[in-house]
Protein backbone atom coordinates (compact mmCIF):
# COMPACT_ATOMS: atom_id res chain seq x y z
CA UNK A 1 0.00 0.00 0.00
CA UNK A 2 1.30 3.40 -0.75
CA UNK A 3 1.57 6.23 2.07
CA UNK A 4 -1.53 8.08 2.94
CA UNK A 5 -4.12 5.53 1.87
CA UNK A 6 -3.39 5.59 -1.66
CA UNK A 7 -4.65 2.66 -3.24
CA UNK A 8 -1.65 0.16 -4.77
CA UNK A 9 -0.21 0.68 -7.88
CA UNK A 10 2.97 -0.69 -9.46
CA UNK A 11 5.96 2.04 -9.91
CA UNK A 12 7.49 2.17 -13.30
CA UNK A 13 11.10 1.37 -13.09
CA UNK A 14 13.76 3.19 -14.97
CA UNK A 15 17.44 2.16 -15.11
CA UNK A 16 20.97 4.87 -15.17
CA UNK A 17 24.11 4.30 -14.28
CA UNK A 18 24.30 7.24 -11.71
CA UNK A 19 21.45 9.28 -10.23
CA UNK A 20 22.16 12.46 -8.80
CA UNK A 21 19.75 13.85 -5.78
CA UNK A 22 19.34 17.69 -6.51
CA UNK A 23 20.35 19.82 -9.52
CA UNK A 24 22.94 22.62 -7.49
CA UNK A 25 26.27 23.39 -7.41
CA UNK A 26 27.48 20.10 -6.35
CA UNK A 27 25.11 17.77 -7.87
CA UNK A 28 25.38 19.22 -11.47
CA UNK A 29 28.84 19.41 -11.40
CA UNK A 30 29.20 15.68 -10.82
CA UNK A 31 26.62 15.15 -13.52
CA UNK A 32 29.20 17.72 -16.31
CA UNK A 33 32.18 16.13 -15.05
CA UNK A 34 30.80 12.34 -15.49
CA UNK A 35 29.48 13.75 -18.76
CA UNK A 36 32.84 15.19 -20.24
CA UNK A 37 35.08 12.26 -19.03
CA UNK A 38 32.15 9.75 -20.50
CA UNK A 39 32.81 11.31 -23.93
CA UNK A 40 36.47 11.83 -24.09
CA UNK A 41 36.44 8.04 -23.85
CA UNK A 42 33.89 7.80 -25.99
CA UNK A 43 31.60 5.66 -23.75
CA UNK A 44 28.35 5.65 -22.91
CA UNK A 45 26.89 6.93 -19.82
CA UNK A 46 23.50 7.46 -18.13
CA UNK A 47 23.36 10.27 -15.66
CA UNK A 48 19.87 11.56 -14.23
CA UNK A 49 19.19 14.67 -12.16
CA UNK A 50 16.62 15.23 -10.02
CA UNK A 51 15.21 18.25 -8.48
CA UNK A 52 11.78 19.44 -6.35
CA UNK A 53 12.17 22.94 -7.89
CA UNK A 54 9.76 23.88 -10.97
CA UNK A 55 12.92 24.41 -12.85
CA UNK A 56 16.46 24.51 -12.55
CA UNK A 57 17.86 27.08 -9.91
CA UNK A 58 13.83 27.63 -8.26
CA UNK A 59 14.97 26.81 -5.10
CA UNK A 60 18.40 27.90 -5.10
CA UNK A 61 19.55 30.93 -2.31
CA UNK A 62 22.61 32.32 -1.84
CA UNK A 63 24.48 35.59 -1.50
CA UNK A 64 26.73 34.89 -3.05
CA UNK A 65 30.10 35.98 -3.90
CA UNK A 66 31.71 32.87 -5.77
CA UNK A 67 35.38 32.00 -5.64
CA UNK A 68 36.19 30.66 -9.20
CA UNK A 69 38.21 27.94 -8.39
CA UNK A 70 36.05 24.65 -8.88
CA UNK A 71 34.15 26.45 -11.96
CA UNK A 72 38.03 26.84 -13.50
CA UNK A 73 38.46 23.14 -12.87
CA UNK A 74 34.74 22.11 -14.53
CA UNK A 75 35.30 24.84 -17.02
CA UNK A 76 38.50 26.37 -17.78
CA UNK A 77 36.77 28.45 -20.94
CA UNK A 78 33.85 29.42 -18.58
CA UNK A 79 34.28 32.88 -19.94
CA UNK A 80 33.94 31.95 -23.35
CA UNK A 81 30.97 30.11 -22.67
CA UNK A 82 29.20 33.19 -21.54
CA UNK A 83 28.98 32.28 -17.73
CA UNK A 84 26.66 34.75 -16.06
CA UNK A 85 29.92 35.82 -14.45
CA UNK A 86 30.12 39.27 -14.52
CA UNK A 87 30.55 41.61 -11.39
CA UNK A 88 34.54 41.07 -10.17
CA UNK A 89 35.34 42.13 -6.71
CA UNK A 90 36.57 45.42 -6.53
CA UNK A 91 36.43 46.55 -2.91
CA UNK A 92 35.84 45.24 0.48
CA UNK A 93 34.26 46.42 3.59
CA UNK A 94 34.11 45.18 7.05
CA UNK A 95 31.64 46.96 10.15
CA UNK A 96 30.91 46.51 12.97
CA UNK A 97 27.67 47.88 14.01
CA UNK A 98 26.65 49.50 17.08
CA UNK A 99 22.80 50.91 17.67
CA UNK A 100 23.75 54.02 15.76
CA UNK A 101 27.20 54.04 14.75
CA UNK A 102 29.87 51.82 12.76
CA UNK A 103 33.17 51.03 12.83
CA UNK A 104 35.34 50.43 9.94
CA UNK A 105 37.75 47.85 10.42
CA UNK A 106 40.71 48.04 8.64
CA UNK A 107 41.38 45.12 5.88
CA UNK A 108 44.71 44.69 6.89
CA UNK A 109 43.85 43.42 10.05
CA UNK A 110 42.00 40.38 8.21
CA UNK A 111 43.41 37.09 7.08
CA UNK A 112 44.51 36.83 3.52
CA UNK A 113 41.78 34.14 3.15
CA UNK A 114 38.90 36.52 3.75
CA UNK A 115 40.17 38.84 0.88
CA UNK A 116 37.57 38.88 -1.81
CA UNK A 117 40.01 39.49 -5.01
CA UNK A 118 39.42 38.13 -7.80
CA UNK A 119 35.97 36.22 -6.84
CA UNK A 120 32.44 37.54 -8.57
CA UNK A 121 29.44 38.49 -7.16
CA UNK A 122 26.54 36.23 -8.83
CA UNK A 123 23.26 35.25 -8.62
CA UNK A 124 23.13 31.58 -8.19
CA UNK A 125 20.50 30.78 -9.51
CA UNK A 126 21.39 32.14 -12.72
CA UNK A 127 24.75 30.38 -12.37
CA UNK A 128 23.35 27.09 -11.44
CA UNK A 129 20.88 27.21 -14.52
CA UNK A 130 23.62 27.88 -16.98
CA UNK A 131 25.38 24.96 -15.27
CA UNK A 132 22.05 22.90 -16.33
CA UNK A 133 22.35 24.35 -19.89
CA UNK A 134 26.04 22.65 -19.79
CA UNK A 135 25.12 19.35 -18.35
CA UNK A 136 22.00 18.73 -20.53
CA UNK A 137 24.64 19.70 -23.87
CA UNK A 138 26.59 17.06 -22.98
CA UNK A 139 23.44 14.59 -22.55
CA UNK A 140 22.55 14.78 -18.44
CA UNK A 141 18.91 14.13 -18.47
CA UNK A 142 17.39 16.54 -15.92
CA UNK A 143 13.83 16.47 -14.46
CA UNK A 144 13.12 19.45 -12.54
CA UNK A 145 9.74 19.27 -10.62
CA UNK A 146 10.27 15.45 -9.76
CA UNK A 147 11.14 15.36 -6.12
CA UNK A 148 13.13 12.35 -4.34
CA UNK A 149 11.02 11.39 -1.72
CA UNK A 150 12.55 8.17 -0.99
CA UNK A 151 15.45 5.94 -1.10
CA UNK A 152 15.68 2.31 -2.58
CA UNK A 153 17.67 -0.34 -0.82
CA UNK A 154 18.23 -4.05 -1.65
CA UNK A 155 17.94 -6.72 0.77
CA UNK A 156 21.77 -6.17 2.09
CA UNK A 157 20.92 -2.64 3.18
CA UNK A 158 22.88 -1.08 0.11
CA UNK A 159 21.42 2.12 -1.60
CA UNK A 160 19.95 0.63 -5.17
CA UNK A 161 18.15 4.18 -5.64
CA UNK A 162 15.49 6.86 -5.62
CA UNK A 163 11.64 6.84 -5.71
CA UNK A 164 10.28 10.49 -7.05
CA UNK A 165 7.28 11.08 -4.82
CA UNK A 166 3.55 10.19 -6.20
CA UNK A 167 1.40 12.81 -7.39
CA UNK A 168 -1.75 13.86 -7.04
CA UNK A 169 -2.81 12.77 -3.30
CA UNK A 170 -5.22 14.45 -1.96
CA UNK A 171 -4.88 16.46 1.39
CA UNK A 172 -6.84 12.83 3.37
CA UNK A 173 -4.63 11.02 1.59
CA UNK A 174 -6.80 9.83 -1.27
CA UNK A 175 -5.83 9.14 -4.52
CA UNK A 176 -7.36 12.12 -6.97
CA UNK A 177 -8.28 11.86 -10.56
CA UNK A 178 -4.65 13.72 -11.27
CA UNK A 179 -2.84 10.82 -9.37
CA UNK A 180 0.28 9.69 -10.51
CA UNK A 181 2.35 7.62 -9.15
CA UNK A 182 5.84 8.12 -8.48
CA UNK A 183 8.79 6.47 -10.48
CA UNK A 184 11.53 4.26 -9.31
CA UNK A 185 15.10 5.35 -10.52
CA UNK A 186 17.51 2.53 -10.27
CA UNK A 187 20.99 3.30 -10.19
CA UNK A 188 24.93 1.75 -9.61
CA UNK A 189 25.49 4.94 -7.66
CA UNK A 190 23.48 7.42 -6.18
CA UNK A 191 24.94 11.05 -5.48
CA UNK A 192 22.83 13.33 -2.40
CA UNK A 193 23.37 17.09 -3.35
CA UNK A 194 20.23 18.02 -1.68
CA UNK A 195 21.84 21.15 0.33
CA UNK A 196 22.14 21.91 3.78
CA UNK A 197 19.58 19.64 6.10
CA UNK A 198 18.08 17.21 2.72
CA UNK A 199 16.04 14.82 3.92
CA UNK A 200 17.48 12.06 2.64
CA UNK A 201 20.77 13.12 3.54
CA UNK A 202 19.70 12.64 6.94
CA UNK A 203 18.24 9.49 6.27
CA UNK A 204 21.10 8.21 5.42
CA UNK A 205 23.30 9.40 8.06
CA UNK A 206 21.24 8.15 10.30
CA UNK A 207 20.82 4.32 8.70
CA UNK A 208 24.48 4.15 8.23
CA UNK A 209 25.76 6.41 11.13
CA UNK A 210 28.01 8.25 9.01
CA UNK A 211 28.59 11.27 11.93
CA UNK A 212 29.22 8.74 14.72
CA UNK A 213 32.93 10.59 14.59
CA UNK A 214 31.70 13.70 13.77
CA UNK A 215 30.56 16.88 15.88
CA UNK A 216 27.35 17.68 16.00
CA UNK A 217 26.44 19.74 13.03
CA UNK A 218 25.31 23.03 13.07
CA UNK A 219 23.36 25.82 11.26
CA UNK A 220 22.78 29.06 10.36
CA UNK A 221 19.70 30.27 8.61
CA UNK A 222 20.37 32.92 5.81
CA UNK A 223 17.50 35.62 4.90
CA UNK A 224 18.33 37.73 1.70
CA UNK A 225 16.20 40.47 -0.24
CA UNK A 226 17.37 41.16 -3.36
CA UNK A 227 16.98 45.68 -4.52
CA UNK A 228 17.01 47.21 -7.29
CA UNK A 229 18.85 50.48 -5.94
CA UNK A 230 19.08 53.94 -7.32
CA UNK A 231 22.34 54.77 -9.63
CA UNK A 232 23.28 56.87 -7.24
CA UNK A 233 23.46 54.44 -4.76
CA UNK A 234 24.73 51.55 -6.49
CA UNK A 235 28.95 50.55 -6.24
CA UNK A 236 29.49 47.67 -8.76
CA UNK A 237 31.88 45.37 -7.18
CA UNK A 238 31.72 46.36 -3.33
CA UNK A 239 31.50 43.48 -1.16
CA UNK A 240 29.95 44.86 2.55
CA UNK A 241 30.00 42.36 5.35
CA UNK A 242 28.83 43.57 9.08
CA UNK A 243 28.45 42.04 12.64
CA UNK A 244 27.12 43.27 15.53
CA UNK A 245 23.55 45.52 16.18
CA UNK A 246 20.86 44.18 16.50
CA UNK A 247 21.65 41.09 17.54
CA UNK A 248 23.91 40.73 20.95
CA UNK A 249 26.84 39.76 21.83
CA UNK A 250 25.38 36.24 22.87
CA UNK A 251 23.64 35.69 19.52
CA UNK A 252 26.20 34.55 16.48
CA UNK A 253 25.77 35.56 13.42
CA UNK A 254 26.06 38.50 10.43
CA UNK A 255 25.16 40.30 7.22
CA UNK A 256 26.15 41.67 3.71
CA UNK A 257 25.74 43.86 1.25
CA UNK A 258 26.73 42.66 -2.37
CA UNK A 259 26.63 45.79 -5.19
CA UNK A 260 26.45 43.67 -8.89
CA UNK A 261 24.34 43.83 -12.15
CA UNK A 262 22.33 46.72 -13.15
CA UNK A 263 22.06 48.76 -9.69
CA UNK A 264 20.99 45.25 -7.90
CA UNK A 265 22.34 44.67 -4.29
CA UNK A 266 22.02 41.44 -2.44
CA UNK A 267 20.95 41.80 1.49
CA UNK A 268 21.88 38.96 3.48
CA UNK A 269 21.54 38.42 7.39
CA UNK A 270 22.30 35.27 8.83
CA UNK A 271 21.53 34.21 12.02
CA UNK A 272 22.93 31.01 13.75
CA UNK A 273 20.73 28.39 14.76
CA UNK A 274 22.36 28.21 18.33
CA UNK A 275 20.92 31.24 19.94
CA UNK A 276 19.77 30.63 23.31
CA UNK A 277 16.38 32.81 23.07
CA UNK A 278 13.30 31.92 22.79
CA UNK A 279 12.05 35.50 21.77
CA UNK A 280 14.53 35.40 19.33
CA UNK A 281 12.97 36.23 15.44
CA UNK A 282 15.89 35.87 12.60
CA UNK A 283 13.53 37.48 9.95
CA UNK A 284 12.59 40.83 12.30
CA UNK A 285 16.12 40.91 13.09
CA UNK A 286 16.83 41.34 9.69
CA UNK A 287 14.05 43.86 9.24
CA UNK A 288 15.86 45.76 11.99
CA UNK A 289 18.67 45.66 10.82
CA UNK A 290 18.10 47.16 7.31
CA UNK A 291 17.11 50.48 10.02
CA UNK A 292 20.72 50.74 11.00
CA UNK A 293 22.46 54.41 9.54
CA UNK A 294 25.12 52.39 7.55
CA UNK A 295 22.73 50.21 5.93
CA UNK A 296 19.58 52.02 4.95
CA UNK A 297 21.13 54.45 3.05
CA UNK A 298 21.99 52.00 0.30
CA UNK A 299 18.12 51.32 0.01
CA UNK A 300 16.68 54.94 -0.16
CA UNK A 301 14.74 55.70 -3.35
CA UNK A 302 14.96 52.08 -4.00
CA UNK A 303 12.29 48.21 -4.44
CA UNK A 304 12.82 44.89 -3.36
CA UNK A 305 12.46 42.77 -5.60
CA UNK A 306 12.55 39.44 -4.35
CA UNK A 307 12.85 37.38 -0.65
CA UNK A 308 14.09 34.24 0.21
CA UNK A 309 15.22 32.16 3.03
CA UNK A 310 17.06 28.95 3.56
CA UNK A 311 19.52 27.28 6.47
CA UNK A 312 23.04 26.65 5.64
CA UNK A 313 25.59 24.63 7.27
CA UNK A 314 27.94 25.59 9.62
CA UNK A 315 29.66 23.16 11.52
CA UNK A 316 32.28 22.64 8.89
CA UNK A 317 35.74 20.23 9.32
CA UNK A 318 34.55 18.52 12.50
CA UNK A 319 31.24 17.99 11.38
CA UNK A 320 31.73 16.86 8.37
CA UNK A 321 30.19 13.11 8.28
CA UNK A 322 31.97 10.01 6.62
CA UNK A 323 30.79 11.21 3.21
CA UNK A 324 30.40 7.24 1.52
CA UNK A 325 27.81 4.75 2.18
CA UNK A 326 27.00 1.69 0.20
CA UNK A 327 26.15 2.74 -2.84
CA UNK A 328 26.75 6.19 -3.11
CA UNK A 329 27.78 9.85 -1.54
CA UNK A 330 26.85 12.77 0.07
CA UNK A 331 28.33 15.95 -1.84
CA UNK A 332 28.38 19.32 -1.14
CA UNK A 333 26.53 20.87 1.35
CA UNK A 334 24.62 17.65 1.78
CA UNK A 335 27.84 16.91 3.85
CA UNK A 336 28.08 20.08 5.23
CA UNK A 337 31.14 21.72 3.13
CA UNK A 338 30.67 25.76 3.58
CA UNK A 339 33.36 28.09 4.79
CA UNK A 340 31.93 29.95 7.52
CA UNK A 341 33.75 33.14 7.98
CA UNK A 342 34.40 33.47 4.05
CA UNK A 343 30.37 32.85 3.98
CA UNK A 344 31.13 30.30 0.91
CA UNK A 345 30.28 26.66 -0.08
CA UNK A 346 29.70 26.73 -3.95
CA UNK A 347 33.56 26.56 -4.67
CA UNK A 348 33.52 23.29 -2.43
CA UNK A 349 30.22 22.17 -3.72
CA UNK A 350 31.44 22.06 -7.24
CA UNK A 351 34.65 20.57 -5.97
CA UNK A 352 33.17 17.78 -4.30
CA UNK A 353 31.14 16.70 -7.35
CA UNK A 354 33.88 16.99 -9.38
CA UNK A 355 35.89 14.51 -7.20
CA UNK A 356 32.34 12.04 -6.61
CA UNK A 357 32.26 11.84 -10.17
CA UNK A 358 36.14 11.25 -10.24
CA UNK A 359 35.18 8.14 -8.20
CA UNK A 360 32.58 6.97 -9.60
CA UNK A 361 34.40 6.65 -13.51
CA UNK A 362 36.99 4.64 -11.44
CA UNK A 363 34.44 2.20 -10.18
CA UNK A 364 32.77 2.02 -13.22
CA UNK A 365 35.53 1.17 -15.44
CA UNK A 366 36.87 -1.58 -12.61
CA UNK A 367 33.13 -2.67 -12.87
CA UNK A 368 31.94 -2.37 -9.91
CA UNK A 369 28.67 -0.91 -8.53
CA UNK A 370 26.47 0.03 -5.38
CA UNK A 371 29.71 0.11 -3.05
CA UNK A 372 31.60 2.56 -1.11
CA UNK A 373 33.52 5.39 -3.01
CA UNK A 374 36.38 5.04 -0.79
CA UNK A 375 38.58 7.09 -2.90
CA UNK A 376 36.06 9.86 -3.19
CA UNK A 377 36.73 10.06 0.64
CA UNK A 378 40.01 9.50 0.87
CA UNK A 379 40.03 12.80 -1.98
CA UNK A 380 37.97 15.00 0.10
CA UNK A 381 39.67 14.25 3.55
CA UNK A 382 43.25 14.98 1.79
CA UNK A 383 42.63 17.61 -0.75
CA UNK A 384 41.82 21.05 -1.56
CA UNK A 385 38.26 21.05 0.55
CA UNK A 386 39.76 20.09 3.57
CA UNK A 387 42.72 22.79 3.55
CA UNK A 388 40.13 24.90 2.49
CA UNK A 389 38.31 23.80 5.77
CA UNK A 390 40.79 22.79 8.34
CA UNK A 391 42.03 26.71 8.12
CA UNK A 392 38.98 27.88 9.70
CA UNK A 393 37.76 24.70 11.77
CA UNK A 394 37.81 26.72 15.00
CA UNK A 395 35.85 29.87 14.64
CA UNK A 396 32.49 28.65 14.62
CA UNK A 397 33.63 27.14 18.06
CA UNK A 398 35.28 30.81 19.34
CA UNK A 399 31.79 32.45 18.42
CA UNK A 400 29.82 29.72 20.42
CA UNK A 401 31.98 30.23 23.26
CA UNK A 402 32.93 33.45 23.52
CA UNK A 403 30.40 36.10 21.89
CA UNK A 404 30.61 37.92 18.27
CA UNK A 405 33.20 40.29 19.32
CA UNK A 406 35.57 38.54 21.18
CA UNK A 407 35.15 35.30 19.14
CA UNK A 408 35.83 37.07 16.02
CA UNK A 409 38.99 38.51 17.33
CA UNK A 410 39.97 34.83 18.74
CA UNK A 411 39.08 33.37 15.22
CA UNK A 412 41.00 35.60 13.26
CA UNK A 413 43.73 35.23 15.09
CA UNK A 414 43.27 31.41 14.52
CA UNK A 415 42.76 32.06 11.01
CA UNK A 416 46.31 34.03 11.16
CA UNK A 417 48.15 31.12 12.51
CA UNK A 418 46.23 28.90 9.92
CA UNK A 419 47.83 30.88 7.50
CA UNK A 420 51.53 31.23 8.50
CA UNK A 421 51.88 27.86 9.30
CA UNK A 422 49.26 26.22 7.34
CA UNK A 423 46.47 23.55 9.14
CA UNK A 424 48.46 24.40 12.58
CA UNK A 425 46.23 27.58 13.96
CA UNK A 426 45.79 26.74 17.71
CA UNK A 427 47.08 23.43 17.41
CA UNK A 428 44.02 21.50 18.04
CA UNK A 429 40.01 21.50 17.31
CA UNK A 430 37.80 22.82 19.23
CA UNK A 431 34.22 20.80 19.07
CA UNK A 432 30.58 21.90 19.49
CA UNK A 433 29.11 21.00 22.42
CA UNK A 434 25.48 20.87 21.49
CA UNK A 435 22.96 20.71 18.84
CA UNK A 436 21.16 23.88 17.81
CA UNK A 437 18.04 22.53 18.87
CA UNK A 438 19.42 22.06 22.58
CA UNK A 439 20.20 25.27 23.22
CA UNK A 440 17.23 27.60 23.99
CA UNK A 441 16.93 28.91 27.41
CA UNK A 442 13.45 28.67 29.14
CA UNK A 443 11.29 31.69 28.32
CA UNK A 444 10.52 32.35 31.94
CA UNK A 445 14.13 33.28 31.75
CA UNK A 446 14.10 35.45 28.76
CA UNK A 447 12.23 38.83 28.23
CA UNK A 448 9.66 39.39 25.02
CA UNK A 449 11.40 41.45 22.23
CA UNK A 450 9.19 44.39 21.03
CA UNK A 451 10.00 44.50 17.05
CA UNK A 452 9.17 47.45 15.24
CA UNK A 453 6.18 47.43 12.95
CA UNK A 454 6.98 47.14 9.43
CA UNK A 455 7.20 50.27 7.41
CA UNK A 456 6.75 48.80 3.79
CA UNK A 457 9.11 50.87 2.44
CA UNK A 458 12.23 49.85 3.90
CA UNK A 459 10.63 47.01 6.25
CA UNK A 460 7.79 44.38 5.66
CA UNK A 461 5.71 41.98 7.04
CA UNK A 462 6.61 38.36 6.93
CA UNK A 463 3.69 37.40 4.35
CA UNK A 464 4.11 39.97 2.45
CA UNK A 465 7.84 39.46 1.92
CA UNK A 466 6.66 35.46 1.16
CA UNK A 467 4.38 36.92 -1.65
CA UNK A 468 8.36 37.84 -3.30
CA UNK A 469 9.23 34.50 -3.08
CA UNK A 470 6.66 33.14 -5.40
CA UNK A 471 6.24 29.94 -3.31
CA UNK A 472 3.49 27.89 -3.97
CA UNK A 473 2.02 24.56 -3.07
CA UNK A 474 -0.95 22.37 -4.46
CA UNK A 475 -3.13 23.32 -1.57
CA UNK A 476 -5.18 19.80 -1.58
CA UNK A 477 -1.73 17.78 -1.00
CA UNK A 478 -0.89 15.94 2.38
CA UNK A 479 1.12 18.19 4.70
CA UNK A 480 4.64 18.18 4.16
CA UNK A 481 5.77 19.44 7.75
CA UNK A 482 5.35 16.06 9.91
CA UNK A 483 4.55 16.54 13.44
CA UNK A 484 5.91 13.42 15.57
CA UNK A 485 3.03 13.92 18.45
CA UNK A 486 0.60 16.19 18.28
CA UNK A 487 0.59 17.13 21.60
CA UNK A 488 4.01 18.60 21.91
CA UNK A 489 3.49 21.57 20.77
CA UNK A 490 1.16 22.88 23.17
CA UNK A 491 2.04 20.95 25.88
CA UNK A 492 5.76 20.93 26.21
CA UNK A 493 6.87 23.70 23.86
CA UNK A 494 4.89 26.26 25.04
CA UNK A 495 5.19 26.60 28.43
CA UNK A 496 8.82 25.83 28.25
CA UNK A 497 10.22 28.00 25.20
CA UNK A 498 6.67 29.71 24.71
CA UNK A 499 6.68 27.89 21.14
CA UNK A 500 9.58 29.28 18.89
CA UNK A 501 8.29 28.03 15.29
CA UNK A 502 6.32 31.46 15.57
CA UNK A 503 9.47 33.08 15.30
CA UNK A 504 12.38 30.86 13.78
CA UNK A 505 10.10 30.22 10.65
CA UNK A 506 10.82 33.10 8.19
CA UNK A 507 7.72 32.37 6.33
CA UNK A 508 4.88 32.03 9.07
CA UNK A 509 4.28 28.59 8.49
CA UNK A 510 3.64 27.98 12.30
CA UNK A 511 0.95 29.78 14.09
CA UNK A 512 -0.72 29.19 17.77
CA UNK A 513 -4.07 29.57 17.56
CA UNK A 514 -7.55 28.45 19.29
CA UNK A 515 -9.98 26.22 18.05
CA UNK A 516 -14.00 26.20 18.30
CA UNK A 517 -13.72 24.72 21.57
CA UNK A 518 -10.97 27.32 22.77
CA UNK A 519 -8.26 24.97 22.97
CA UNK A 520 -4.74 26.30 21.79
CA UNK A 521 -3.48 24.16 19.02
CA UNK A 522 -0.24 24.58 16.50
CA UNK A 523 -1.36 25.21 12.88
CA UNK A 524 0.72 25.07 10.05
CA UNK A 525 0.55 26.89 7.06
CA UNK A 526 2.24 24.55 4.78
CA UNK A 527 1.37 26.57 2.12
CA UNK A 528 4.02 29.35 2.79
CA UNK A 529 7.24 27.16 3.07
CA UNK A 530 9.57 28.39 1.46
CA UNK A 531 11.66 24.92 2.27
CA UNK A 532 14.56 26.26 4.31
CA UNK A 533 14.51 23.50 7.00
CA UNK A 534 14.94 25.55 9.84
CA UNK A 535 11.99 24.05 11.97
CA UNK A 536 13.84 20.44 11.02
CA UNK A 537 16.93 22.32 13.04
CA UNK A 538 15.80 24.40 15.28
CA UNK A 539 12.57 22.63 17.16
CA UNK A 540 13.92 21.83 21.08
CA UNK A 541 11.83 18.63 20.76
CA UNK A 542 12.88 17.60 17.61
CA UNK A 543 8.95 16.69 17.06
CA UNK A 544 8.85 18.48 13.45
CA UNK A 545 10.25 16.80 10.32
CA UNK A 546 10.84 18.25 7.06
CA UNK A 547 9.75 15.83 4.28
CA UNK A 548 9.29 16.67 0.75
CA UNK A 549 6.02 17.90 -0.73
CA UNK A 550 4.60 17.33 -4.37
CA UNK A 551 7.48 17.98 -7.01
CA UNK A 552 7.69 21.68 -8.20
CA UNK A 553 6.42 23.22 -4.94
CA UNK A 554 8.05 25.82 -2.83
CA UNK A 555 9.86 28.87 -3.86
CA UNK A 556 10.45 29.99 -7.21
CA UNK A 557 13.32 32.48 -6.76
CA UNK A 558 14.29 34.36 -9.99
CA UNK A 559 18.04 36.50 -9.75
CA UNK A 560 18.54 34.71 -6.13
Amino acid sequence: MLKNGAVSQKREVMECDVVIVGAGPAGLSASIRLMQIASRADKELSVVVLDKGSEIGAHILSGAVLDPIGLCELFPDWKQRGAPIKTEVKRDTFLYLGPAGDITLPNFLMPPLMNNHGNYIVSLGDVVRWLGEQAEALGVQIFPGFAASELLYDSFGTVVGVAIGDMGIGRDGSPKDTFERGIELRAKYVLLAEGARGSLSKEVIRKFALDHNAEPQKYGIGLKELWQVSPEKHKPGLVQHSFGWPLKNGTGGGSFLYHYGDDLVSVGFVVHLDYTDPYISPYDEFQRFKTHPAICETFEGGKRISYGARAISEGGWQSLPQLVFPGGALIGCSAGMLNLPRIKGSHNAILSGISAADAILTALGDARQHDKLISYEVDIRNGIVAADLKKVRNVKPLLTKFGTFAGICLGGADMWLNTIIPCVGLGFTLKHKASDHETLRRAAQSTIIDYPKADGILTFDILTNVSFSATNHEEDQPVHLHLKDDRIPIEENIPKYAEPAQRYCPAKVYEVIEDSSGKQKLQINAQNCVHCKTCDIKDPSQNINWTCPEGGGGPNYTGM
